[in-house]
Formats: C-alpha cells, structure tokens, sequence
C-alpha cells in the first residue's frame, strides 16, 4: 500500500510505514534508557525528503504511547506542521517568541491524546536569527519542562542556517534522507554541518525505500539551490538507528 502523506498512524496504523514509526520510537527509548532525551529535532539535508511527515507521525505514535509530547514547527520559511493536523496558523511560534509567551499559552491541543503542537505563526523576515534567539532556547527549556519530549521540525540544513541553530539547542537529531534521490556526499556534508555545532544524530530514517533502493544507496544530485528555503551550503553518527520508510509521504 502506498501511503500519500499526512497521519500516516491514524489513516493506516497497520501499514508498513506505521510500523517503522513506532520501532524508531522504540529504539530511541532503548537508547538513552538512563536519561531520556527532552528534545529531539527532525530535520534533513534537502527539501522535499519527508521530514514533517516523519516529525507529525513519529510525534503522535510517541504520543500513543502515553508520553506528552509537543511538536514544534521551528521552520519559519515553509512551515506545514499545521497542515498536517488540520490547524489554524494565524498564531503560533513567531508570536511567542515576539511576546514572551509561556509553553502553556503558545501550544494548543490537538486530536491525538498527549500531543500538542505550537505552529509557526506568521513568518518573521529574519527566521534563522528568531529561532537562534535567547527566548527560543527559554521556550524550549519551558516545554522540556512542560512536556515529556519536544520535536522541532525544522528546515533542511543544507539550505539554510535555521535547522542547526535550533539543533545546537536541542539534546538530539533525527536526520530523515530520502533514498534514491539525495547522494551520500550531500547526507555527509548535512551531517557534517550539525557535527560543527555537536549536535547529537540519534537517528538516521531513511525514507521512500523501494525494491530498488533497498539494500544499496543511489541516485541523481538533488539541487536544493532551487528550493524555495533559497541556498545553502554536511562525519559518523553517533550511533545511529536506521529505520526505512517505504511509503512515499507529500509533505517536506
């Protein structure tokens, strides 16, 4: 079955992409038993490779599991967390990083026991400097307070400074790479930029897995010169859990 996007665990739970979020929620788990990470950023190389998809579902299958979570949608240029579960954008992150707002005003609720989700609110003219800012790390001190697990979804980091000024603050990174479409050069050097600011990969999913990409690692040079986040500029991950998503999700 191929799946097209969105709540892939509530839409398909039996699928096999349903089954692979929830084994990631497991090996993570079994990872860091002794200290549970607080805050965990989904991001990617390029644009397009599936990492909101994966930030929204692997949220709400953490959520299923009792745990509280709150999903933050951290990119302030081509935000889509709030589509994803079908919510209203007129406030959210850039609001309460402007106001001051507490986790407890700026995260609002959502179908899923257990989650909530602060949305991007109206883009800024300057995201890497907001999302880089003292009152970003104070909100998400806040809600690693507030919640069991913070996710930030963040924008590709190849094409632009956001994505590591978010995963320099936060305790982990899942990095999403879509098989047979971005090269393993460009994975490296993704992996290379969160390395210069110790960043922590926890995790390494790799999405869009056919029979054909499937047990080997190919494909043609994605340009994410192109991409609407604009340009952009990636050495081993720290024991990395590999998970493989073969249904093809839509969003980025």
């Amino acid at each position: 079955m191929r799946v097209t996007g969105g709540l892939v665990v509530e839409r398909a739970p039996r699928s096999m992409a349903a089954e692979a979020y929830r084994t990631l929620r497991t090996n993570l788990q079994f990872q860091s038993l002794d200290k549970p990470r607080r805050s965990l950023v989904v991001t990617s190389a390029t644009a397009g490779e599936g990492k909101t998809t994966t930030a929204a579902n692997f949220g709400a299958v953490v959520a299923q599991a009792g745990i509280r979570v709150c999903i933050i949608d951290a990119d302030l240029r081509r935000p889509n967390i709030h589509e994803m579960f079908a919510m209203e954008n007129k406030t959210g992150l850039s609001h309460a990083l402007r106001d001051g707002l507490a986790p407890a005003e700026a995260a609002r609720s959502t179908r899923i026991p257990n989650l909530s989700v602060i949305t991007s609110g109206p883009l800024p003219p300057n995201p890497a400097e907001v999302v880089g800012s003292r009152r970003m790390r104070e909100l998400l001190d806040g809600c690693t307070r507030e919640f069991d697990l913070v996710i930030c979804d963040t924008p590709p980091v190849l094409a632009v400074a956001d994505g590591i000024a978010v995963a320099a603050q936060c305790e982990g990174v899942i990095l999403v790479v879509a098989a047979g479409t971005v090269p393993t050069e460009v994975v490296r050097r993704a992996r290379d930029q969160l390395a210069a600011v110790k960043a922590d990969i926890v995790g390494v999913l790799l999405n869009r897995v056919t029979a054909k990409t499937d047990g080997y690692y190919n494909g043609h040079y994605y340009s994410y010169r192109g991409a609407p986040y604009g340009g952009g500029g990636g050495s081993g991950t720290n024991g990395a859990v590999v998970k493989k998503i073969r249904e093809r999700p839509a969003a980025s």
